[in-house]
């Protein structure tokens, strides 16, 4: 023993500390080899695992086994992690009461604390971490077979621990797990760091599932059809002048729609006569009802490779037709490309005086005249356009020159177009 002062002396050494010392370093070696694993096998791409599944040795089915039941694999992990690191601390705090003699207690744990806490972060996990990264192939080959063994030496312990996480997980998700599409809103309102873009798309993500095929369809007055019994000029001509890829073609009347006209399937014959057949392009119509949600014709517009649908009621009438370019439209925003025309559905006669087409979507309304996109919530009931809310307000069919004040805004109907309410006048009331 050394005979300085101070907080710590020096204890003559034992050569039997070899052994201790050799045991310490196996055990950081299993630390390290655990730690390792951790970050190699949950590292693996998509590539690894197919070259790994060619490749069939022994290992690398122990590879497979052991991704088989990440549950299993990441409660061994923790297990043999915890028992090994709880052993090192055992063995390195017996190695330095036989290496240092501590005058004080205090010290003498905190000493301990530190230089064991030290030795595990740095040689049992942030060294091994960062190697397997780097190689985190190799990695797991060269430690499949011993995590194989210790998955079955720990397997009680482990299925006890999955089961005990499973229950807490589930007893606690139902209630963590169902937040609202409104909590969802409110969240994104308080948000900051999006940019106005951005939020606009994240709140027509959050809105996506919501969202029945009934408000974002076009009505029936605004589709082009063909007649079926037309002659092939005068569908040129319709081709022409609507600029769509997709008509509908009717049998009498819009309510019976026989197909879809796909005008790709007409280029080879772009200069065939009034006469020629061009029913036989004909492609199946999709129909849809009108309360599905947006979110479900999307994957059916996936699965059966169609880009519009025919909305119908319960009775099977038409009443409106939606495309793919509307469902997106919902989550990015208006989507134009070169042979788009901008749609003029309003004109500004002055400051506070606008006239608009009846058939305005009110969330267009309100965006133009700029207040704010809940204004009329309370009032419109099941309208989505200008026409449709003074219709709710008035509980009758307007006459010209018929007005209604909503909210500040006196609505005033300019045309009518048979039972269709055409022009509506607005005007931003003191």
């Amino acid at each position: 023993m050394t005979t300085s002062d101070g907080i710590i002396h020096f204890l003559e050494f034992d050569p039997n500390l070899w052994v201790s010392f050799a045991l310490l370093f196996l055990l950081f070696l299993l630390s390290a080899m655990f730690s390792g694993a951790e970050t190699s096998l949950f590292s693996l791409t998509p590539i690894d695992i197919q070259k790994i599944q060619r490749e069939n040795s022994r290992t690398d089915r122990a590879i497979l086994s052991l991704l088989s039941r990440r549950d299993r694999l990441r409660a061994t992990l923790l297990i043999a992690d915890v028992l090994i690191n709880i052993c090192i601390a055992v063995f390195a705090d017996r190695i330095m009461d036989r290496v240092f003699l501590f005058h004080s207690h205090g010290w003498e744990f905190t000493i301990k604390t530190v230089i064991i806490a030290f030795l595990l972060l740095l040689f049992g996990e942030a060294i091994p971490k960062i190697f397997a990264g780097y190689s985190s192939c190799r990695f797991a080959k060269a430690t499949a077979l011993p995590l194989l063994f210790a998955r079955t030496i720990l397997g009680p312990l482990s299925f006890l621990l999955v089961k005990l996480s499973g229950a807490i997980r589930e007893k606690g998700g139902h209630k963590g797990g169902n937040i609202s599409m409104d909590e969802l809103s409110d969240a994104l309102e308080m948000t900051s760091s999006q940019s106005k873009e951005e939020k606009k798309m994240l709140t027509g993500i959050i809105s996506f599932v919501n969202t029945e095929v009934e408000e974002i369809m076009h009505p029936r007055l605004d589709i082009t059809a063909i007649d079926i019994e037309t002659g092939y000029d005068e569908v040129k001509r319709t081709i022409v002048d609507s600029g769509f890829s997709r008509i509908p073609v009717y049998r009498e009347s819009i309510d019976n729609i026989e197909g879809v006209l796909y005008v790709k399937d007409l280029l080879a014959s772009i200069n065939e006569g009034d006469n020629f057949e061009w029913q036989k392009y004909l492609r199946k119509v999709y129909y849809v009802p009108e309360h599905k949600k947006i979110n479900d014709l999307l994957e059916e517009f996936q699965a059966n490779k169609v880009h519009m649908a025919i909305v119908v009621d319960e009775y099977g009438s038409t009443l409106g037709l939606v495309s793919l370019e509307d469902i997106l439209e919902e989550i990015v925003g208006e989507i134009s490309d070169e042979s788009d025309v901008e749609e003029k559905f309003y004109t500004k006669t002055d400051e506070k005086s606008y006239v608009f087409e009846g058939k305005t979507r009110l969330c267009d309304f309100e965006r133009v005249i700029g207040v704010a996109e809940d204004t009329f919530d309370d009032v419109k009931g099941e309208a989505e356009s200008i026409a449709g809310l003074i219709l709710e307000i008035k509980r009758d069919f307007p006459k010209r020159g018929d007005s209604v004040v909503i909210h500040n805004i006196r609505f005033t109907v300019v045309s009518i177009e048979g039972h269709r309410i055409d022009k509506i006048k607005t005007e931003l009331l003191p």
